[in-house]
């Protein structure tokens, strides 16, 4: 299953918008310096679905505002 996210790092609050089954807004404080953020987004989103960040993989837009994760079973 793929999971497209729109990324907003570097803000006030950490918060999980759901727009669709498979469609989520992920705000996060860490900067998108070093992976910081993408790694912060996969904790979230591993966290709200309930499976463990080992079966979701980033698979595009490490360096983008838009990332598309898929979740391995």
């Amino acid at each position: 299953m793929l999971i497209k996210v729109k990324v907003f790092p570097n803000s006030k609050e950490e918060k999980i918008l759901k727009k669709s089954e498979d469609d989520f807004e992920i705000k996060v404080k860490e900067k998108p310096k070093e992976g910081k953020a993408n790694e912060k987004v996969k904790k979230i989103l591993a966290k709200y679905l309930k499976i463990s960040e080992e079966k979701l993989v980033l698979i595009r837009g490490r360096n983008k505002q838009n990332k598309i994760f898929r979740i391995f079973k």
